[in-house]
């Protein structure tokens, strides 16, 4: 006869649901009384908010966000004497149980929710009180409220929904479980397999003959049915991802931390076989400064081995927009916090939510201790799959990263078995590694796993049909995957570019000028605090670490709701201030009369003003002058009825202002192919702070309207001065030419008063070439200058920080910025995005006043031979002047570098001396020598500060360097000199074994000896 199988999975369905249903009974309603506030309070505080007595439909917030101590009482009734008694408490909001000492005890989450069912659900609202339950004892609970779903705002935030004292059905609830796992089962598997027909028709049989023992021992008998030898098992461990910053503000973030570890701490009470992991040290940092009590009870199972810290860097940290040594510092203050805190040394990086990886992370990860890149995010690629999971990751200088993809590609699955079936189906790797990692909980305040994950993962451990399940410690399976496959695995070389969210290079352009701002300000104040021998490690340790919780992968990349930027950029603006008084008062100290300091490795020259006569002054590398510099006879600027010139550059422009020439009179070139330098509006109907359509340019744009255009000289400099208007916004552009600049600078201020559009300025340039050349972390990358293939295409919008640059062999144009990220680089065109106006998340992405430069420079050669990295260095690092008092201060240089690029000169962390980091920018073999101005015990080390050589005494570095290789040193003053001025160019306390090694110094190195102190 024929067999109705949809009739019978149907039924199947539908008495799971009605088990599901069942578990929970409500027994009694609780009192509610709720001291309401609309920002936290602590608990002894609790009742010093607005009181309110609450029933359930009641709305007790006015606003997402607001906040409340509720207080719940009632009686245990005589339905839960003998049984297990429990609170059923749903606030439409998350909520932090507390102890009778204000302890945080289990984390509450509202059971309607933004997060997805694909997932399990989300809601957390069971609250066990007694086991038995005891009639006639009181009940009396606080708890911690906030008006806020997982992921921020939803329609009923703030409601009290449900407030019960209730009864648990343990029979139902095991039985419930059951049905879950086998049911999810028959929803993924194939039907025409034997194993499918079985389970589902011994359960309808169970289910029609209307008996919970007959549907307890099918499920038994069905679920007792073991995997035997599979050719792939999974590790899986318990995480809760929280996004610092993202549709709540950072002050709700920590009160997520502490709902989250609060339920991790009482799930692992409950499942022996549990293993929970969290990330980010910032987080763990928060729990200790506002939850202590919380936090030793998390250290301690960090110690039992069942909570893991995760990820080595400081928070989960953008990729793309983030330099290079904010990187480092990343992975230095992160793998610092968990080894002091916890022993642990975390040779991971976690970053399964980042949008894109820079191809100089290989090194960054290796020279800094770690073996293994965690992530799932390529998964979410719109236009190819990437072909791995588990591959050698290889970066721009040839250092290979074992890397691993979640095969089930999220970080939040439910562990039931369609999760098993697809991460075995997915899994491209299956082939040559036995093992893969899966990732089960609820992130952004859900408490990560709850008990619906840890029943399931009991059932789900070794279940035929299934490849086994064991939950482990995520680190010690990812090294053991690479010790077993590491030679076999395919390499992928170059970056990790997520074919997604590119809008993320542009979002939130005043926190991406706030990030580059400080990176280089803090890098102007470590140059000062070397300098000066005057260290200022706890303040600038406190700096940094806000610094880098502000490049979180939702803050920085500009996805975040209007409130984090309006609080991180107040932050900014206070941290920029402490940063410059810091830099001021070094400088004092140096400084007599008119001094000016450069931190880069190179000399710099600038030209300054004085009594109506111009001087050029020539600033040492890594130094400082206060000289009066060579009085300039005549200037070469010069500006006409529509063009202005000097030495290097003539730029003519159009009646419309575009930019319709510019000459490189030293190589004979013209540089433009077509009008340029014209501000183009884009629409992006629909678009959100995310994402940008890939076919947004088949749409002709608008330009902004010239009001007025007028040329002049102004000193040593020749401008166009440029009003434009469109809509209610307007742009005013300053295109100068500077006496000695080898590029055509354009400072703009706009006034940006629109919505679902986007600015851009593009350069059409004369170059040839298939190829840009894209300035990123610690080096270059070459990317397509064509549509090719989809692959080309899928890269329309490309990250790129300083520059980027089109060459042909011995020409070329780069467009240089000072705080850009977001780029199109096709058929010759460099198309720089300079704001967008989107309205989701943030309401008003981006609206107001803004302030930004940028260049284009023509160059001979390529990027090296062009110098166009120390163009643009120079041109986001400005000479600093002090105005001090005296007669002037000798010119000074530390250091000197060539072949290299310092990037760095820092405290060491231990206070032992200084750190010096230099790189190969350009791809190219080089002979590096670093000159001192000093005598130094000069040693090797990692990115971690760690000793990876041999010490020797010098006053120089001389060595071959790689192409794109990051290079560090421990340097220790010799006996006599000290830090900075300390040095005094003084060497009769040289002792002679400083003598005998300058002698065998200058016979290895050719003679250069730095003899000239």
């Amino acid at each position: 006869m024929p067999y109705l199988k949809e009739r019978y999975l149907r039924t199947v369905r539908q008495t799971a649901d009605q088990l599901r249903a069942g578990i929970y009974v409500d027994a009694a309603p609780l009192a509610v009384t709720a001291y309401l506030t609309d920002e936290p309070l602590p608990f002894h505080l609790r009742t010093e908010g607005r009181r309110v007595e609450l029933h359930e439909g009641d709305k007790w917030a006015r606003n997402t966000f607001d906040c409340g101590w509720f207080h719940f009482k009632g009686i245990v009734p005589e339905t839960c004497d003998g049984k297990p008694t429990v609170l059923l408490i749903d606030i439409s909001g998350e909520g932090l149980i507390v102890d009778a000492a204000g302890e945080p005890v289990q984390g509450i989450t509202c059971v309607d929710s933004g997060f997805t069912r694909a997932h399990g659900e989300p809601g957390k609202f069971v609250y066990p009180v007694a086991d038995p339950g005891r009639a006639g004892e009181p009940v009396d609970v606080w708890m911690d409220g906030a008006a806020n779903d997982l992921f921020g705002t939803m329609q009923n935030n703030g409601r009290m929904k449900r407030a019960r004292i209730g009864v648990c059905d343990e029979r139902l609830f095991r039985l419930s479980h059951d049905m879950d796992v086998l049911v999810d089962y028959l929803a993924c598997a194939d039907e025409k397999s034997a194993r499918w027909n079985q389970i589902l028709f011994r359960l309808y049989d169970a289910c029609v003959s209307g008996e919970l023992a007959a549907l307890e021992e099918a499920a038994s008998f069905l679920l007792a049915q073991k995997g035997g030898d599979a050719p792939l098992r999974f590790t899986a461990v318990g995480h809760a991802h929280i996004d610092l910053g993202w549709l709540w503000p950072i002050r709700e973030t920590k009160r997520k931390g502490a709902r989250t570890f609060a339920t991790a701490l009482q799930m692992i009470e409950r499942y022996p076989d549990y293993i929970f992991g969290e990330s980010q040290p910032q987080l763990y940092q928060w729990m200790k400064e506002d939850y202590p009590g919380l936090y030793a009870r998390v250290k301690a199972q960090v110690k039992a081995g069942r909570i893991e810290p995760q990820g080595c860097m400081w928070v989960e940290a953008d990729a793309n927009v983030s330099g290079g040594e904010a990187l480092v510092r990343q992975i230095l203050y992160g793998k610092q916090f968990f080894m002091e805190e916890f022993g642990a040394d975390i040779k991971v990086l976690w970053l399964p939510d980042v949008f894109g990886y820079n191809a100089a992370l290989p090194q960054i990860l290796k020279k800094s201790g770690n073996e293994v890149f965690m992530t799932q995010k390529l998964s979410w690629s719109q236009h190819n799959k990437f072909p791995h999971q588990t591959f050698r990751w290889r970066g721009i200088d040839g250092t290979e990263i074992f890397t691993h993809m979640l095969p089930d590609e999220t970080y939040n699955s439910p562990l039931l078995p369609n999760t098993l079936l697809h991460s075995e189906e997915n899994y491209a790797e299956s082939g040559l590694a036995d093992e893969a990692l899966i990732l089960f909980g609820v992130g952004d305040g859900g408490g990560g796993p709850g008990v619906d994950h840890l029943e399931t993962a009991k059932r789900v451990k070794n279940l035929y049909g299934l490849c086994p399940v064991e939950q482990a410690p995520a680190q010690s399976m990812l090294l053991r995957l690479k010790e077993k496959c590491e030679n076999r695995a395919p390499v992928w070389q170059g970056e990790l570019y997520l074919e997604r969210h590119q809008g993320t290079f542009t979002t939130a352009a005043r926190n991406k000028k706030f990030n580059r701002q400080m990176e280089n300000t803090l890098r102007e104040l470590e140059f000062m605090i070397a300098l000066t021998g005057d260290d200022c490690r706890e303040a600038l340790d406190e700096i940094w670490k806000e610094m880098l919780l502000y490049q979180f992968h939702d803050i920085l990349p500009g996805s975040s709701i209007q409130r984090v930027y309006d609080e991180s950029q107040a932050r900014y603006r206070i941290l920029l201030e402490r940063v410059e008084a810091l830099i001021r008062e070094r400088q004092e100290k140096l400084s007599a009369g008119r001094t000016v300091f450069n931190s880069l490795s190179w000399d710099r020259a600038t030209i300054y003003e004085d009594g109506g006569d111009f001087y050029r002054l020539s600033v040492p590398a890594m130094g400082f002058t206060g000289e009066r510099g060579e009085k300039i006879d005549k200037l070469s600027v010069s500006a006409g009825a529509n063009w202005i010139e000097n030495k290097f550059i003539k730029a003519v422009f159009g009646e419309d202002g575009a930019l319709i020439s510019c000459f490189d009179k030293r190589n004979g070139r013209e540089a433009l192919g077509g009008p340029s330098a014209r501000y183009a509006i884009w629409r992006e109907e629909n678009a959100d702070c995310w994402d940008i359509a890939i076919e947004y340019t088949d749409r002709r744009p608008d330009y902004f309207a010239l009001e007025s255009q007028t040329f002049a000289l102004e000193g040593a400099r020749a401008v166009c001065r440029q009003r434009y208007a469109w809509g209610k916004s307007r742009i005013e552009v300053t295109a100068r030419l500077d006496e000695d600049a080898e590029y055509l600078a354009f400072d703009m201020k706009v006034d940006w008063q629109e919505a679902d559009l986007m600015l851009r300025t593009a350069f059409d340039t004369a170059v040839v070439t298939d190829r840009a050349g894209c300035d990123i972390q610690y080096g270059l990358i070459y990317r397509s200058n064509h549509e090719n293939t989809l692959w080309d295409k899928a890269q329309f919008e490309v990250c790129a920080h300083k520059f980027v640059d089109l060459s042909e062999a011995d020409w070329g144009v780069a467009l240089l910025n000072d705080c850009k990220y977001g780029f199109r680089v096709k058929g010759g065109a460099m198309d720089m995005n300079i704001l967008r106006a989107q309205h989701t998340p943030s309401e008003l992405t981006d609206r107001g006043e803004h302030e930004l430069s940028f260049a284009l420079y023509p160059h001979a050669g390529g990027v090296k031979a062009g110098c166009v990295k120390e163009r643009a260095y120079e041109f986001n690092m400005p000479l600093r002047v002090f105005e001090g008092e005296g007669e002037g201060t000798p010119a000074y240089s530390m250091l000197r570098a060539n072949g290299a690029i310092v990037e760095a000169i820092k405290p060491a962390q231990d206070g032992n001396g200084l750190v010096l980091r230099a790189y190969e920018p350009c791809g190219t073999h080089a002979r590096m020598r670093i000159q001192f101005n000093g005598w130094y015990d000069i040693t090797p080390c990692d990115l971690l500060e760690n000793i990876s050589g041999e010490t020797r005494v010098a006053d120089f570095i001389q060595d071959d360097i790689k192409p794109f290789e990051i290079l560090s040193w421990r340097l220790t003053p010799r006996r006599g000199f000290k830090h900075g001025m300390g040095l005094s160019l003084s060497t009769q306390t040289v002792d002679a074994h400083i003598e005998t090694y300058r002698l065998q110094a200058q016979e290895s190195a050719g003679g250069g000896d730095g003899s000239e102190k």
